[in-house]
């Protein structure tokens, strides 16, 4: 525990002894109370010069430090986050905008526009970040800071969003699919990209974070009320049984002392744990945060802890998402420098990352010198040539190029097409050409290794040609078969969810190691799968980064959204990966567990504490009325006095030795639930026995040698 943190979290813990913000843990509300009548009762007794006059205001300063201890906990926790959400203010810069206005009306139809917009046919206006609303188009540049949450609706772009994830690498965000979402207060590295704001100001992302870190303190699971509710009842419990004492000590001639019996009470009551919940779970999100992962409640993160099921999206969560070229494969007789060129001519208009990879690996292989010769991209894409556009009926795009255009060897206009393979087969049986025997083998052999195959054709009057395929590799990320094994040992099942073919999704699912697959998935069907595990009894979680994904992410138990994905995506989840790793659900899996584990294990110990203080206080308190009970004095303790003096002091003192625990958690370990049982019930449970036998009597022998008390 850093002492810097202890010390800037006292006074907090002094702040938080306002009885009405006690009154929510009935356990220290009543150690308040107690500490309360005790400073009362010492301060008469002081007054009237009674003997016992000491011995009340030492185990009353106690009191209030049990007090002080339990608060301090919590505190501790606290600052920890609103640490983080300082950090994160900080990341919250008011900027100005470009806000697009209204669509100019130039006299003679040319558009004139401002700062580089004109082609667009707008006006532009710098305003404030924080005037911008719902549907406001910006427009940032390189250099520029983004001034609020949108998605990109024009545009590529590298953005810095080290202020956000810590992550000092770019990222890419552009338009379209599932990587058009930015972040207010990120900046601007490179291009220029349009925005469509999403999120007014003061409802952002960033100010989302910030809140719910500094409001962690006021989000309580289920499983936390529940533990609560025992607790009272079992306060409830021992003050009836401590109110019972003062009848049956005044028969014997063995009256307690209000400060005994309090003391009593506090001492038997489950103050350890009663203290240290509200620090387990808060440093659970808090353990999150540090992660980069955003739980929109601490219910989330308890529910990671219980699941049994994951549902994981391919496309950018399994795979990179992008589909890159990795490969050309020409037809027999025709020359691969020729399917090269062709591709990437067929390409030069595709503004997809898939066609941006072809022309990439074009060059690459020309030697790197930056254009295939003969093919500038500036010379080629004249008025004259007719650019066609990918569409989901003809599935191709590609190039119409008139006669006498330098790329164009053929007398009449030349058809270059590229698209899915059997769109471009009956392209070319509709020209007189046929597919090659060679080129259906190579085009069934990437499908069922999980690649996807384009075909290249040419046309110039007379019959069509294939000259070959496109390799696109849908690349699965590097560790995700061995994080899967890990879930598996934890008793996860997982199950990828994609919408392409059996044959593509198997050769994925194979690679990644995922326990079951859906192929061709709509998102009905992945609501659908979601349902039916839960209604078979488990607890799902499923990770998405596209709209598409909304739905089930909001179905889902957990649904942990990525934050380079959609702004849907995001606001449908109940947990963010600021990293956009979907292996991380490996880890808020675990500090789910590890939040349950660890408050399992502290209460177990604090109850096991308990019983072993029975033997330090019961007869201490009725030994002088009862000799027969100090058969049960087996610590050996010097007096009645030191005995109750040593449990109230050992009672305070073991809280703030678990505080670091409570706040690092219990560790967690992949093993069976009777293991995990055994070993909680070996360590907290003896250990909880034992500590206080061991404590005790070590206080017990300091505080003996106060005259007034150890005698």
């Amino acid at each position: 525990m850093n002492p810097t943190n202890t010390l800037a979290a006292l006074p907090l813990a002094f702040r938080k002894l306002n009885p009405r913000q006690m009154v929510h843990s009935p356990v220290m509300f009543t150690v308040l109370i107690g500490s309360m009548v005790c400073t009362a009762v010492s301060i008469q007794q002081l007054a009237t010069g009674s003997t016992t006059a000491v011995f009340s205001i030492i185990v009353t300063v106690w009191l209030w430090l049990t007090v002080l201890f339990g608060n301090l906990s919590e505190a501790i926790a606290e600052g920890r986050g609103k640490a983080q959400a300082d950090s994160l203010r900080a990341a919250r810069t008011s900027v100005m905008a470009r806000r697009r206005t209204r669509a100019l009306m130039p006299a003679g139809g040319s558009g004139a526009g401002r700062d580089g917009d004109a082609e667009a046919g707008h006006d532009e206006e710098l305003v404030p970040g924080t005037d911008l609303k719902v549907g406001d188009i910006v427009i940032c540049e390189a250099g520029d800071l983004i001034p609020g949450d949108g998605d990109v609706i024009e545009g590529l772009a590298s953005v810095d969003e080290s202020a956000i994830t810590g992550e000092s690498a770019p990222v890419i965000r552009e338009s379209g699919g599932d990587r058009s979402s930015v972040t207010g207060g990120t900046m601007v590295l490179s291009d220029r990209i349009v925005i469509r704001i999403t999120a007014a100001s003061g409802k952002t992302f960033l100010d989302r974070m910030i809140s719910l870190v500094e409001g962690a303190t006021r989000q309580k699971t289920p499983n936390e009320i529940a533990l609560n509710v025992l607790l009272a009842s079992l306060t409830i419990v021992f003050v009836v049984c401590a109110m019972t004492l003062a009848p049956m000590a005044n028969f014997a001639n063995a009256l307690p002392t209000p400060v005994v019996l309090v003391a009593l009470l506090v001492c038997l009551i489950p103050t350890t744990i009663g203290a240290l919940v509200p620090a387990i779970g808060i440093s659970g999100m808090d353990r999150l945060i540090q992660r980069n992962v955003l739980a929109t409640s601490g219910r989330a993160v308890e529910t990671a802890g219980d699941i049994t099921t994951l549902l994981l999206d391919k496309t950018g969560t399994i795979t990179y998402g992008n589909r890159r070229a990795v490969a050309f494969l020409a037809a027999d007789g025709v020359d691969r420098q020729l399917l090269i060129d062709s591709a990437r001519l067929s390409s030069l208009a595709d503004e997809t990352p898939e066609g941006r990879s072809i022309v990439d690996l074009a060059v690459e292989l020309a030697g790197g010198a930056g254009e295939v010769p003969g093919l500038d991209a500036t010379a080629t894409l004249t008025p004259e040539v007719e650019v066609i556009e990918f569409s989901a009926v003809t599935r191709m795009s590609g190039l119409n190029l008139p006669a006498g255009h330098p790329a164009n060897p053929t007398p009449a206009v030349l058809e270059v097409r590229k698209g899915a393979a059997s769109a471009v087969e009956r392209y070319v049986k509709e020209r007189g050409g046929f597919l090659p025997q060679k080129l259906q083998e190579a085009v069934l052999k990437i499908s069922g290794t999980g690649g996807t195959p384009l075909l290249v054709s040419t046309y110039g009057g007379g019959r069509a040609q294939v000259l070959g395929v496109i390799h696109l590799a849908d690349v699965v990320k590097p560790g995700m078969k061995e994080r899967f094994a890990e879930l598996r040992a934890m008793g996860i099942k997982t199950i990828m969810i994609t919408g392409d073919n059996k044959i593509t999704a198997a050769a994925i699912a194979a690679e990644a190691g995922v326990d079951d697959f859906v192929a061709e998935a709509t998102p009905e069907d992945k609501l659908a799968v979601i349902k039916a595990e839960q209604e078979a009894g488990r607890l799902v979680a499923m990770t998405g980064d596209g709209t598409n994904d909304a739905p089930a992410l909001a179905a889902a138990d957990v649904g942990v959204a990525m934050n380079s994905g959609t702004s849907a995506a995001k606001e449908a989840a109940n947990m963010v990966d600021l990293d956009s790793d979907p292996t991380k659900l490996i880890d808020i899996v675990g500090i789910g567990k590890q939040l349950l584990i660890t408050r399992g294990s502290l209460t177990t110990f604090s109850v096991a504490n308990d019983v072993a203080k029975y033997f330090a206080i019961v007869p201490a308190l009725f030994a002088a009325t009862f000799p027969g009970l100090g058969l049960l004095n087996i610590m050996g303790l010097a007096s009645p006095e030191s005995a109750i003096l040593s449990a109230v002091i050992f009672n305070a003192v073991i809280i703030v030795l678990l505080v670091p625990l409570a706040l690092r958690g219990v560790k967690y370990r992949a093993v069976s639930a009777a293991k995990a049982l055994s070993r909680n019930l070996l360590i907290f449970g003896l250990g909880g026995v034992i500590a206080p036998f061991i404590g005790i009597k070590l206080i017990d022998l300091l505080v003996s040698l106060i005259p007034t008390i150890g005698n």
